[in-house]
């Protein structure tokens, strides 16, 4: 069910976004609503997402120094295996 919706924003924000809106052949309104079902379902993600009990036990069992690099470690790794 579609519902009216007033905001109040910056003129040069919504005559940016018009012109968006137009150059791309979609409605402002599908814009805000398509940003705000993003965002809403991105927090709804966040929220669902836990450790596992197994992941939580992992948790200390390596230590590593503080300024590790792991991509260097990796990138590493990756050249020593293709050579």
């Amino acid at each position: 069910m579609d519902s009216k919706l007033t905001l109040r924003l910056n003129s040069a924000v919504i005559e940016r976004a018009k012109a968006y809106a137009r150059n791309n052949k979609i409605s402002l309104s599908k814009i805000i609503e398509s940003y705000l079902s993003h965002i809403t379902k991105q927090n709804n993600i966040e929220k669902e997402t836990s450790i596992t009990p197994l992941v939580e036990s992992l948790t200390g069992v390596v230590d590593l120094p503080v300024d590790f690099d792991y991509k260097k470690e990796y990138q590493d790794y990756l050249i020593k295996k293709h050579k």
